[in-house]
């Protein structure tokens, strides 16, 4: 037992080259703490880019390694189409980006980052990325009975859908 505890306390002390390298190894183990009903939930990946308006300022204007839009899509569960209509841009693209190790620009990566924040309150309040998902294709009453994804387009409608979250989470529904 005191082996295994060393191994896991050896694995948590990885070093990383950047927080972009630490956020990514976190999205590979996170969607599978987030869907166990049972575990707790632990930190969404790139928490530390969106923590406050000044880092995700900084963060977005720095540009995020092109990985951060692949593990959004894990995280997510938004398929190929989904994201592309989202974020107006290919998956062809972003592998791209990924294999030549260039970082996204400024305002995609402040909606991915801002997209990141969108799905971790989403899945604290519906309990799973798949509930919340799912949530994001229902006529919203607080959005206008528009449709949550139709909206994560802009910044603007990121905002929306996170008031609309609040109301949620404190029961005003109407």
């Amino acid at each position: 037992m005191d082996q295994e505890k060393a191994k896991a306390a050896k694995k948590n002390t990885k070093s990383y080259k950047t927080a972009d390298d630490k956020a990514s190894f976190m999205a590979h183990d996170f969607l599978e703490h987030y869907e166990t009903p049972t575990t707790m939930h632990r930190p969404m990946p790139y928490q530390a880019l969106y923590a406050n308006p000044i880092a995700l300022l900084t963060s977005s204007k720095k540009g995020l390694d092109a990985k951060a839009a692949l593990d959004f899509i894990n995280i997510s569960g938004f398929t190929h189409n989904e994201f592309q209509e989202t974020f107006k841009t290919t998956v062809k693209t972003i592998h791209n980006h990924t294999n030549n190790h260039h970082k996204l620009d400024a305002a995609l990566s402040e909606k991915i980052l801002k997209s990141f924040a969108l799905f971790e309150k989403g899945i604290a309040i519906f309990g799973s990325a798949h509930n919340f998902h799912t949530w994001l294709s229902v006529p919203a009453y607080g959005l206008g009975n528009q449709k949550p994804f139709d909206l994560m387009d802009t910044v603007t409608g990121i905002t929306l859908i996170e008031e609309e979250l609040i109301r949620l989470q404190y029961g005003d529904l109407a």
